[in-house]
């Protein structure tokens, strides 16, 4: 007993360590909740934060930002520019762009996704994909091959029209031109949103008008379209946002017939000499405040009003009976694909294959020699496309591979960790949301040529732009898959004896491994299909396919090679959206 009470006294006496003061160990504890969340955000503004300050400190400042001299002379004269007519008309074009184009583009995509999802309409997945198509065909190839098909010259529709003996001048150079391509090309968004939202309707409400006598039509515009509002104003300002801030579809049609946007006037400015950066910063600022109210009025519009519709009930949705009205409602779907993706991939392979530049009749066409489609064989040969295919695929799948790694760290710290300031991060990696393109872009250019970090000039800056651009895009694709992977089967790994990282990269991971892969393949996607930052950002050397197809078509004299370039282009792209339906089968 004596001896088994030694033994405790000499436990109690040098076994124990002296306990940390409670303060102490607090401190440490809160330096260790910020500790993952310190890192991410300090990428995370790197990428993003220090971009935006820079266009925000152009716009008040006398000088913009170059290496060794960031003044911090403020002023709000760069203001001023908004009393020019010039600013005002652009002002103006892209609020009348934006809001018609946005309109007819919801009315498409509303229209088709009714359709697909609710009605008896021939070859409902055929019209599902036709509805979702033009998302593949990047707006600004959509752009270029409608100025081959209705440029107010040469355009091959105004040919024929001359062929036929008819006069309706067609001149895709001019604000209907720009909606009509926009209205195309950005009706998929509002095509995906209001399906799913009709898909997911439960039936019950439809069913109570029917039983109260509402005839199908009083039924669909009493209870199924109100219903869809959610999703129909989401997308509607999505859709305006992209429209507002686009600035190639606005360069390739508007520029040549005189028409400027907000874009394409920030874009002017700041490559005239002497530049106008700052300027063109404080239009930027502007671009930026219309956003953010859109998206504002957004949340102001479904604050206060209850829209739910799916509940635990498994009812099967009744499909409208269009009647005599089946068939030409899909004609009508027809002429939609014939004029998106038809009409459009078959004016660059006419344009890319015709022998001669100067055409006055499509006759001229059938004639021998009349077609030459060497200039395939030449853009594939040509050493500057190659070169620029080969940088993209590195930009592409470099910036598509940090997205994915980039995304899962700041999802993982969100959802699966109680590090302190875990919304910041979230907050700080949708901000690029809010800001248009060539608005991020200009920040990126100002940012990489003060860093003394040597990346401007090289592949890298691109990657790294790509990184700030699709930050949102790569969080939002990893988030949905870390939030439906049960935290539990993580946790059992740690309990039997693996350490945290050993548990997420064994176990999380690998369940995680479609949606990271479907993310992986969006942001190289986006990579792809982006024109807008890197025009900020290239150089000779550093050319990739997006904007060796826009250069090509900018030089005037290289047309055919353009087309060309865009059907290679595009048939890679579609390729690309096959992989995700795929893997998801």
């Amino acid at each position: 007993m004596a001896l088994l009470d030694d033994r405790r006294r000499a436990r109690g006496a040098g076994a124990a360590p002296a306990r940390t003061p409670g303060p102490a160990r607090s401190a440490r504890g809160r330096r260790r909740r910020w500790l993952p969340t310190g890192l991410v955000l300090l990428v995370l503004t790197v990428l993003i934060l220090i971009p935006a300050a820079m266009v925000l400190l152009a716009a008040f400042s006398v000088d913009v930002p170059r290496p060794g001299n960031i003044t911090w002379d403020l002023t709000a004269a760069n203001f001023g520019i908004f009393a020019d007519p010039q600013t005002l008309r652009a002002f103006l074009n892209s609020m009348v762009v934006g809001v018609v184009a946005t309109a007819l583009a919801c009315l498409i995509g509303a229209a088709l996704a009714f359709l697909a999802a609710r009605t008896d309409i021939p070859a409902a997945p055929f019209v599902f994909l036709v509805g979702l198509m033009p998302m593949f065909l990047p707006s600004y190839v959509g752009a270029l091959a409608w100025s081959m098909l209705a440029g107010p010259n040469a355009g091959l529709l105004n040919i024929a029209q001359s062929d036929l003996g008819t006069s309706l001048p067609l001149d895709m150079y001019s604000v209907p031109g720009m909606i009509f391509v926009f209205a195309l090309y950005y009706s998929p968004y509002t095509f995906l949103m209001v399906h799913g939202a009709m898909s997911l309707m439960s039936p019950d409400l439809e069913e109570a008008a029917r039983v109260h006598g509402a005839s199908s039509r009083r039924m669909l515009g009493l209870v199924s379209f109100p219903l869809a509002t959610p999703a129909l104003i989401g997308s509607a300002m999505l859709t305006f946002v992209l429209i507002f801030e686009n600035f190639p579809v606005a360069q390739v049609l508007g520029t040549p017939g005189g028409v400027d946007t907000l874009p394409t006037l920030i874009f002017r400015l700041l490559n005239t000499s002497p530049s106008r950066g700052n300027e063109s910063a404080a239009i930027a600022v502007v671009l930026v405040g219309v956003v953010l109210l859109a998206t504002w009025l957004q949340q102001r519009m479904l604050a206060k009003r209850s829209f739910t519709t799916v509940t635990g009930k498994g009812v099967r949705q009744k499909k409208v009976a269009l009647g005599r009205a089946r068939i030409p409602l899909f004609l009508g779907v027809l002429v939609f694909f014939f004029l998106s993706i038809v009409l459009p991939v078959l004016a660059l392979v006419v344009v890319s294959g015709q022998s001669s530049p100067y055409m006055s009749s499509l006759s001229e066409l059938a004639e021998p020699g009349g077609l030459d489609f060497s200039s395939f064989a030449d853009v594939l040969g040509s050493s500057s496309f190659r070169e620029a295919t080969w940088h993209s695929l590195v930009v592409g799948v470099c910036a598509a591979g940090a997205g994915v790694v980039l995304a899962f760290l700041c999802s993982y710290v969100v959802y699966r960790t109680k590090a302190s300031g875990r919304s910041l991060v979230e907050g700080v990696s949708m901000v690029p949301l809010a800001l248009p393109a060539v608005v991020l872009g200009m920040g990126l250019l100002w940012t990489w040529l003060v860093m003394p970090v040597p990346l401007y000039g090289t592949l890298a800056v691109l990657v790294v732009a790509f990184l700030a651009v699709q930050a949102p895009q790569g969080f939002r694709g990893v988030s949905s898959s870390i939030l439906a992977t049960d935290r539990d089967l993580e946790d059992s790994a740690v309990m039997l004896g693996a350490s945290r990282g050993r548990a997420v990269t064994s176990v999380t991971v690998p369940l995680m491994k479609v949606g990271l892969l479907s993310t992986f393949l969006l942001l190289l996607m986006l990579s792809m299909r982006e024109l807008t930052v890197p025009l900020f950002l290239y150089t000779s050397d550093t050319e990739i396919l997006s904007i060796a197809i826009y250069d090509a078509f900018e030089n005037g004299g290289a047309l055919q090679e353009a087309a060309a370039m865009s059907v290679i282009y595009t048939a890679f792209m579609f390729v690309l959206s096959y992989i995700p339906r795929r893997l998801a089968r």
